[in-house]
């Protein structure tokens, strides 16, 4: 078996007293049999199309043969770089993919000008781009693809012969990019974003950038028997219960990179988790951890630790309480997806839907279409706007003072999510501030990029439990960037989500802190002391 977990405290609890069940249900067998009743009722009609993912490896292989051709097409062309254009789903697995094998692949999973300018102006004229989206109406994605059509035509190259496009067959994406002559690969459709890893959305990508992409099927192939039966050494029924069985419910799972040659496999399993369970005021909060995290140190009650180790160790090694899995990259994400969807079942929720991402983009088109004069800030810090909601702003007049208002609705089962709605690239440091504020709240914190989380825990703050306290970090963008034939720039388009996504929050009782940065190389590091 390519796949091998321990487990130790509550979580062997969990797994003892829930495996034995499950093999009794026979939910292995049955979710390999796409038996669309195991969450219940409501669940059943969106069930009945989703669970394509458990044959992923037999559908998309004979995807392969293709994919390679157009690569050879490609590099004989003189082709050498790839970007990837898409969102959640479409961008975090093959990201991973090509960070553990080596591959360079530029994501561009952004809308922040200052980031699709810096990869519009990366080797142009040796650069192919993926345009990923199931739904073929994501606006992010969308955006993407009119700015280097442009980029393409401005630079004399004609765009048909550097653009791919991945969606579902018939979206509108798919009907409009034939229409106009781009290569298409066709994913499953009855395979939602986030378990789409072995589909066209994570191969197609992966694949054209230089990943053995059989290998991976094959990786997960080889796992596939051992997650399909219903016998008590399942890791997927393991995994599951693991981490949605624990009594009471340890509902934060602190996700530690503890000698993985996998790279950045907390993002993904971040949204299949937080997209998946976070719902009608349930669900398990993934928190991605460093290995010096403060949380690691805390005894929190409600924080469960999983370690992706290198080498597998025994369970008497285990540090008491915490999980530990190792396994090859394919068919760790076969394994991940059936864990998720038995979690589903015993936190009683639907897996495959996400009704609350769908209202911030809601919200982010009524700010683009409506486009109203910005919220004058409850008050200005060395030129850094504040905002926020009526609590966390009344009676504070510097950064320092709102950043301890915000912590202080902080509740003991609670978390604080960060989200800066910036260029990754240009500003890592930014991420460096969740163990600040960890050391300093004393609770689990994530930290997301915007809009890239909106696709991935955005469900989770709106439909999880009622416990987050969000800090947004955005800035007046320096150089902006227009979007072809749309009314709207690349600046107004994150400043819209942003604003969106605060005001969905507000409206669902969150505390929210907005910190805006108007000159961001100057005024960063206060902001960096002010959380800190």
């Amino acid at each position: 078996m390519s796949v091998k977990i321990a487990v130790s405290g509550a979580a062997k609890e969990a797994v003892d007293r829930i495996v034995p069940q499950l093999v009794n249900d026979l939910v292995a067998s049955r979710i390999t049999g796409l038996d669309s009743t195991l969450w219940g009722a409501d669940a059943e009609e969106e069930a009945a199309k989703r669970l394509g993912w458990t044959e992923s490896v037999s559908v998309s292989t004979p995807l392969v043969p293709d994919i390679l051709a157009l690569r050879d097409k490609l590099r004989a062309a003189g082709v050498n770089h790839f970007v990837l254009g898409g969102m959640g789903g479409s961008s975090l697995a093959p990201e991973v993919i090509t960070k553990t094998e080596g591959v360079e692949l530029t994501v561009l999973d952004a809308t922040d000008p200052s980031q699709v300018l810096s990869a519009l102006a990366d080797r142009l004229p040796t650069t192919a781009v993926v345009i990923s989206s199931k739904s073929g109406g994501t606006t992010e994605t969308d955006s993407q693809k009119r700015v280097y059509e442009k980029a393409f035509r401005d630079a004399g190259i004609d765009p048909i012969d550097r653009i791919i496009v991945v969606t579902d067959p018939g979206s509108p994406l798919d009907v409009s990019a034939r229409a106009d002559g781009y290569r298409v690969f066709n994913a499953d459709p009855t395979v939602g974003g986030r378990y789409s890893a072995l589909t066209a959305f994570g191969l197609v990508p992966s694949g054209l950038a230089g990943v053995d992409i059989q290998q991976l099927l094959d990786e997960a192939d080889a796992m596939s028997y051992s997650l399909a039966i219903d016998e008590e050494s399942n890791p997927g029924l393991i995994l599951g219960a693991a981490i949605a069985g624990t009594r009471p419910l340890k509902d934060k799972l602190g996700i530690v990179s503890d000698g993985t040659h996998i790279v950045g496999f907390g993002d993904w399993i971040e949204q299949l988790i937080a997209e998946s369970t976070g719902k009608i005021g349930k669900g398990i909060l993934p928190v991605v951890l460093p290995a010096d995290a403060p949380e690691l140190d805390q005894n929190l009650a409600d924080l469960q630790v999983i370690r992706l180790v290198g080498d597998y160790k025994a369970t008497e090694h285990l540090n008491e309480g915490d999980i530990e899995i190792t396994g090859t990259l394919g068919a760790l994400m076969l394994t991940w997806e059936y864990a998720v969807v038995v979690a589903g079942r015993l936190l009683g929720i639907n897996p495959f839907d996400q009704p609350d991402v769908e209202s911030a983009k809601i919200a982010t088109r009524g700010l683009l279409d409506a486009r109203p004069e910005p919220v004058a800030p409850a008050f200005t810090d060395g030129g850094i706007e504040v905002r926020g909601t009526e609590a966390v702003v009344t009676g504070v007049s510097d950064l320092a003072g709102a950043v301890a208002s915000v912590l202080s609705t902080l509740g003991e089962d609670g978390y604080v999510s960060i989200q800066a709605y910036m260029d990754r690239v240009k500003y890592p440091e930014l991420a460096e501030t969740r163990n600040s504020v960890a050391a300093r709240a004393q609770r689990p914190v994530t930290f997301g990029w915007g809009p890239r989380f909106l696709h991935s825990t955005g469900q989770f703050h709106k439909g999880g439990p009622a416990v987050g306290v969000f800090i947004q970090i955005t800035e007046v963008a320096g150089e902006d960037l227009e979007i072809p034939e749309r009314p709207f720039t690349f600046g107004q388009l994150i400043q819209a989500q942003a604003a969106g996504d605060a005001s969905v929050l507000a409206d669902h009782g969150r505390p929210v802190l907005t910190i805006t940065l108007t000159d961001a190389a100057t005024q960063l590091p206060a902001l960096i002391a002010a959380l800190s």
